[in-house]
């Protein structure tokens, strides 16, 4: 199967209900962390016969960000990390789409505290499916390794035994459900 079957071609919008956008760090370098964010929105256009021609936008309420835990969430959206009160939305902008055997490969710019800095996803299909209400859906997984401190985000603590409390290496992880849009009728 082409990672861009000729059904994709179209306008599709992420449904933020049935889709995750988070992240990973190690902590203390023994064990993972995971954290999401809530609220966003997004999109791509798809041209299955010239992928390059293809595009994929998200928006991101930096605060909505949750890890499940008050305090670190707390230290997360304040100065030493996101600071969501001076810069309350993360984007990401794609540059170029291109195939790479099963899988699609974005290339664009992710903004984070005002900073921009270019990152590669790489994302794999899940499929299409008619839904219950007569729409269209479609599925991707998509993950990319980023280092935090290219965003500025270098607060961290060494550690007696060796290494730092947080990683600088932080997995993306982007399970994305879409719905595609339909054309107005005349």
């Amino acid at each position: 199967m082409s990672a861009f079957p000729a059904e994709l071609t179209g306008t599709w919008e992420i449904d933020s209900a049935h889709s995750t956008v988070g992240f990973a760090a190690k902590h203390a370098v023994v064990a993972t962390t995971r954290g999401h964010f809530t609220e966003f929105s997004g999109g791509v256009t798809i041209d299955a016969a010239d992928p390059s021609a293809s595009a994929a936008w998200l928006d991101i309420v930096a605060s909505s960000l949750t890890t499940g835990n008050g305090q670190r969430d707390g230290h997360l959206l304040g100065p030493d990390f996101f600071d969501v009160e001076n810069h309350p939305t993360i984007t990401f902008r794609s540059a170029s789409v291109s195939v790479d055997g099963d899988e699609i490969v974005l290339d664009g710019d992710l903004t984070i505290r005002g900073v921009s800095r270019p990152v590669q996803v790489r994302w794999e299909f899940g499929g299409v499916a008619a839904d219950p209400w007569g729409g269209v859906r479609t599925g991707f997984e998509g993950t990319a390794t980023v280092n935090r401190k290219d965003w500025g985000l270098t607060w961290n603590v060494a550690l007696e035994t060796g290494g730092f409390l947080v990683s600088d290496k932080i997995k993306l992880v982007l399970e994305i459900e879409a719905a595609k849009k339909t054309d107005p009728v005349d």
